[in-house]
C-alpha cells in the first residue's frame, strides 16, 4: 500500500470518529490535540487569527490574491454581477456551476483582482444598493430552479459598486489551498498543522466538513509551515527508514552436518499442553474479532490508527460487541465506513466493507453481521477501537 493512501485513509478514519461523535451526547474536541502524528495544536489554536471582515461586496483583499465570502443565497453568477466580472470564468476557476446556491460564508477565489475599496468609504457613508444586479440574480436563480417565467428586466451592464473599507487585516496572509481529488479537511489539518475547527470556521464548511475537488480553502497561519518540512523526530509523508540487510545476505551461513535421526524408541512422548485456548466466542476479551484472519498490518499510532485483518472477499463482518450504529458513511472513493458506539463509551470503526446490513441508529448485538469484506488485492477489514477521538490498540481488546 502506498504511503499516500495510508495517510488519506488515516485522516478519513479520524473524520469518521468525529462524525460518530456528532451523534453522541458527550462534547468533543475538533482540535485533534495530541491525536494526529504526535503534534499538539493547542498553541496554534491560541495564535491563529480570526478571519478578517470582508467589505460590503464580500471581498477580502490580501497582497497576493482576493477572495469573496458568500452571502446568504449567493451564487457564482450573483457574485460575478456584483463585482462586474465574468461568471463562467469565476465558476470554472472554483470548480462549481454558476447557478449553484453557495453556503453562507463559503470562500470563492477570484481569478484576478477587482478594485480595492475606496478610501472615502471608510467614513461609513452608505452606498446605493444595486437593485438591477439583485433582481437579475433572483431571476437567474428562479429560472435555474424551474421558477415562474418572468419578463426579464432591461439588460444592464454589470458595474462593480464601490464598497467601504473593511476592518484592517491582521496576522499572516492565509495559505490559499485548492482541494485536489481525494483530499479531506482532516488531511489538510495534518498537512498544515492547523485545527480542523479553524479551517471549517474560516471557510464556512458544513457540519460534515464537505469539500469538493477544485474548491479553494483559506488556511489560517500563525507562522506554521506544512508538514512537508517535518519537525525533528517526525517522518514526512512518503519517507521512512531503510530496510536493513539481513546478515545472511552478506555472509553465508556456516556449513552444518545434519545429525543422525534418533531411533523411534528414543523419541519422547508429546507433552501435555492442556486444553486449547478459548475461542473468541468463549473469551472474556472486551470485544470479539470482527472477522477471523491474520493481522496483515499492525496498529501504529500516527501511521495506522487500527489494524488490517486479512480475510477473503465476501467474508461476513460482525459487530465486535453490542451497541448502537452511530454513523454510516463513505470515503471519497465510495468505500463504506461503519461506527458503532458501545455502552462504556468505546467506539469501534469498520471500513473496507460492502453489502451493508445496518443503518445509522440501528442497535446491533455482539457477533451480528453488519456487512461483508470488500474485494481487493489483498482483501482485508480495517478495524479500529477509539476512546473518544483517541485511537487505542485493538489487539488489547481482542482475544
Amino acid at each position: 500500500m502506498s504511503q499516500e493512501w495510508t495517510t488519506a485513509r488515516r485522516a478519513m478514519m479520524t473524520g469518521v470518529a468525529l462524525a460518530a461523535l456528532s451523534a453522541c451526547n458527550e462534547p468533543f474536541d475538533f482540535d485533534l490535540r495530541d491525536n494526529v502524528n504526535g503534534f499538539d495544536t493547542s498553541r496554534a489554536v491560541q495564535q491563529l487569527p480570526g478571519r478578517p471582515r470582508p467589505d460590503e461586496r464580500g471581498v477580502i483583499s490580501y497582497p497576493n490574491y482576493q477572495v469573496v465570502v458568500a452571502q446568504r443565497d449567493d451564487t457564482i453568477r450573483g457574485i460575478a454581477i456584483r463585482l462586474g466580472i465574468d461568471a463562467d470564468e469565476l465558476a470554472e476557476y472554483n470548480g462549481i456551476e454558476p447557478d449553484v446556491i453557495l453556503r453562507r460564508d463559503e470562500i470563492i477565489a477570484l481569478p484576478g483582482r477587482v478594485p480595492e475599496p475606496s478610501t472615502t468609504a471608510a467614513t461609513g457613508a452608505s452606498q446605493p444598493l444595486d437593485i438591477s444586479a439583485v433582481a437579475t440574480t433572483a431571476l437567474d436563480r428562479a429560472d435555474a430552479n424551474g421558477g415562474v417565467t418572468t419578463t426579464p428586466l432591461d439588460p444592464v451592464t454589470p458595474v462593480a459598486a464601490p464598497a467601504p473599507n473593511p476592518a484592517p487585516q491582521a496576522g499572516a496572509e492565509p495559505i490559499r489551498h485548492q482541494v485536489a481529488r481525494g483530499e479531506t479537511v482532516f488531511a489538510l489539518s495534518r498537512l498544515y498543522r492547523v485545527p480542523v475547527k479553524s479551517i471549517a470556521e474560516w471557510n464556512g464548511l458544513d457540519s460534515e466538513f464537505t469539500v469538493r475537488e477544485g474548491q479553494y480553502l483559506l488556511i489560517p497561519q500563525a507562522g506554521a509551515t506544512p508538514v512537508a518540512a517535518a519537525p525533528q523526530g517526525v517522518t514526512a509523508p512518503g519517507a521512512g527508514t531503510l530496510t536493513p540487510v539481513p546478515p545472511s545476505a552478506t555472509t553465508p551461513l556456516p556449513d552444518e552436518t545434519p545429525s543422525a535421526p534418533l531411533p523411534a524408541a528414543a523419541i519422547p512422548d508429546a507433552p501435555d499442553i492442556g486444553t486449547p485456548a478459548p475461542t473468541s466466542a468463549s473469551s472474556n476479551a472486551r470485544f470479539s474479532r470482527p472477522v477471523e484472519g491474520s493481522i496483515i498490518r499492525a496498529y501504529a499510532p500516527g501511521r495506522n490508527e487500527g489494524i488490517d485483518i486479512g480475510a477473503a472477499a465476501g467474508t461476513p463482518v460482525k459487530a465486535a460487541d453490542a451497541g448502537n450504529v452511530a454513523a454510516v458513511t463513505t470515503n471519497t472513493s465510495g468505500v463504506a465506513i461503519v461506527v458503532v458506539k458501545h455502552s462504556d463509551g468505546l467506539l469501534t470503526v469498520y471500513t473496507n466493507i460492502d453489502d451493508l446490513a445496518v443503518s445509522k441508529g440501528d442497535s446491533v448485538s455482539r457477533g451480528q453481521t453488519i456487512g461483508k469484506v470488500r474485494s481487493g488485492d489483498p482483501a482485508f477489514l480495517h478495524f479500529e477501537v477509539r476512546q473518544g477521538l483517541q485511537s487505542v490498540d485493538p489487539t488489547n481488546y481482542l482475544p
